[in-house]
């Protein structure tokens, strides 16, 4: 999924393959940020998205991740810091779909439940059977299934 914001210097941002990247174009972009390349961040790694919507100042979207030092100086601060992406009042829409796109996907990633591998299956299977809850049939019978076997 592709996001361009350009009425506050151009950034074009991209979801894929579990990154959000983006890039900076345009001369009041290199004025204040220099020539950094693109930015790609692990969607799994953000911590944190803050959404500040425009009045009489620009907006921005913040990210946050284990690592980074995002600017706590508001609209001024955010304008130099490099996890931002500014936006003006007409591309406040765009810009909250991407922040539920990302959030979205970080939801989708906390609720996958983790792999169990066969020897933990065993072993808590084995608890039950210490326990007096399953009989030593019910434990093999688990057991070989398990294995596989």
């Amino acid at each position: 999924m592709d996001f361009n914001f350009v009425s506050n210097g151009k950034y074009n941002v991209s979801i894929k393959d579990g990154y959000l990247s983006w890039s900076r174009k345009g001369l009041r972009n290199f004025m204040i940020q220099g020539s950094k390349g693109e930015k790609s961040i692990p969607i799994k790694s953000i911590t944190a998205i803050q959404l500040k919507e425009p009045g009489l100042t620009t907006g921005y979207i913040q990210f946050a991740y284990s690592g980074s030092s995002e600017s706590k100086g508001g609209t001024m601060s955010a304008v130099n810091d490099e996890n931002t992406i500014l936006f003006l009042k007409k591309e406040l829409k765009q810009a909250k779909e991407l922040k539920s796109m990302v959030e979205s996907i970080q939801r989708q990633n906390s609720t996958s439940s983790p792999q169990i591998s066969g020897a933990d299956e065993i072993i808590k299977f084995k608890q039950l059977l210490d326990e007096g809850i399953l009989t030593v049939e019910e434990f093999e019978t688990k057991k070989k299934q398990i294995l596989g076997i």
